[in-house]
């Protein structure tokens, strides 16, 4: 009954606060209400309750453009992969510009994954038009699931990360290789994800980035860990998990509601939240406009939630919050087969792996993500790296000015490292051509030697060996060749010539 309650009381409000809204807009630009006593005072009061009472919906990314290379690049949205309860948003960026093309050609290909765990995506709007500057990037934009109908199937965490891996092999086969970013909740599921894929040999994304994420959610517990410990299974499927109600698409659909995660979230800083509110009633009465601005920006953002799916909720509050199976080794993933297999971070050998911590995180405590260094071992100490950002909370270390100037640069740094690396040993000849030609050359006249001796030998008496010996085996610099030749990934090339 609770989610029905919470939309017959928003319902009610809504008629209240389009009367704020109309208010405050007679007081403050009205020709003869404007100029009364206390007017502005009035017009600042009917925006805060209009602000209090909306509705927030999903914002919009809009980003139009970026400089690259000194130029305006135009970004365009489009949605590569669509699947029930996700969509793989790519941002493809347009110039006729032909040196900034270049640049754009280059650029390694990232895929971003965003938290499923009450915002959209668009909270990393900061993070994807840095990013922009100097990547291709994709990003994953989850559907609310009180807008996914019944008939689309159960969402589990396994389903999850099953749809890592089929974005992961999406961009692989496009580009050869890409590099993954993963925000807070979803480092868990992507390293699950990438440690399958290790287990069962496939190719693997050239680099991990895992920013904010309970990999090992004992170490510096927070509030957030305290609860889920705290409190049994039991109890958040009982008191947390609500049908959808009447005139959604998702109707009668199992699902932890955002409004919930939204009352959680602010619970854990009221006082701050209280002042902004204030403050913001402040500003709006000394016309501080670009103060008014960012309140707005930020609470369009922080007040807009999603339903999440009830199994994936609760799956991922008992394996990761609860069970940790992942640090604790005995986590069975369900594969698209339905087949169970195990998550092996250690099988992981080739994909290089940055995990980014903010010193003052509050959800993500100290240690939790750096736990990732422990469970890769397969990966060569070379080749990980962890960064703590000073001063930084959760938000910090992927939005606002930390996240540009101090935790951007040195993502820029390890993905570029790692991808020019990998061109470099994709172009680099193993051997002088013409050293390779001539041992090809006598192995080839050995090989057709033999096959002629053989099929004479069948009508014939037998004979001397050839003396082909020498040329029957190639040479150590021809099976160097050879090998290297074999190892070297190939790599797509691309039609497009204007969009990247």
């Amino acid at each position: 009954m609770l989610y029905q309650l919470y939309e017959a009381q928003r319902s009610l409000m809504e008629p209240f606060s389009d009367f704020a809204q109309a208010a405050s807009k007679l007081y403050g630009h009205g020709a003869v209400w404007g100029n009364m006593p206390m007017a502005q005072r009035m017009a600042a009061g009917y925006e805060l309750m209009y602000r209090l009472g909306k509705d927030y919906e999903k914002p919009k990314f809009s980003i139009e453009s970026v400089e690259v290379n000194g130029d305006d690049v135009v970004i365009h949205e489009v949605v590569a992969l669509d699947k029930p309860f996700c969509e793989l948003r790519r941002f493809k960026r347009f110039t006729d510009d032909p040196e900034t093309l270049k640049v754009l050609k280059s650029q390694p290909v990232v895929l971003i994954v965003a938290p499923l765990s009450g915002h959209y995506a668009t909270l990393l709007r900061d993070t994807v038009r840095t990013m922009l500057q100097g990547h291709k990037v994709y990003i994953t934009d989850w559907k609310n699931a009180r807008l996914v109908p019944l008939s689309q199937g159960e969402f589990h965490l396994d389903d999850y990360i099953q749809y890592v891996q089929d974005f992961i092999r999406l961009l692989q086969a496009e580009y050869g290789n890409c590099h993954v970013m993963s925000v807070c909740q979803p480092t868990v599921p992507v390293l699950a994800a990438v440690s399958l894929m290790a287990s069962k040999g496939e190719t693997l994304p050239l680099t991990m980035t895992m920013m904010g994420g309970p990999i090992d959610a004992r170490k510096s517990p927070t509030a957030v860990n305290n609860l889920a410990t705290t409190k049994g299974f039991d109890w958040f499927e009982n008191n947390v998990i609500y049908p959808v109600p009447k005139g959604f698409p998702g109707e009668g659909r199992r699902v932890y509601p955002g409004f919930l995660q939204h009352t959680g979230f602010v619970a854990m800083n009221p006082d701050r939240h209280a002042t902004s509110h204030y403050d913001y009633f402040k500003d709006l009465m000394k016309g501080d406009d670009a103060s008014v601005d960012a309140h707005r920006k930020f609470y369009d953002e922080y007040n807009a939630v999603l339903d999440m799916d009830a199994d994936y909720y609760l799956d991922t509050i008992k394996a990761v919050f609860q069970d940790f199976s992942l640090v604790n080794g005995n986590w069975d993933v369900k594969n698209a087969e339905g087949v169970l297999e195990r998550v092996r971070p250690q099988d992981i050998r080739t994909t290089a792996l940055l995990t980014v911590e903010g010193e003052l995180d509050d959800i993500s405590g100290s240690g939790q993500t750096q736990a990732a260094h422990d469970l890769c071992t397969g990966i060569a100490a070379n080749q990980r790296e962890h960064y703590e950002v000073k001063g930084a909370g959760h938000y910090g270390i992927f939005s606002g000015r930390r996240w540009r100037d101090m935790v951007y640069p040195k993502v820029q740094k390890f993905i570029a490292t790692h991808d020019e690396a990998q061109q470099r040993a994709s172009a680099k000849p193993s051997v002088d051509a013409e050293d390779a030609v001539k041992p090809a050359r006598a192995v080839g006249k050995a090989a057709s030697a033999l096959v002629v001796e053989s099929v004479v030998g069948l009508n014939a008496k037998p004979r001397a060996k050839p003396v082909v010996k020498a040329a029957t085996k190639p040479p150590a610099q021809a099976s160097q060749a050879k090998a290297m030749a074999a190892e070297a990934p190939k790599r797509k090339t691309r039609s497009s010539t204007r969009g990247r």
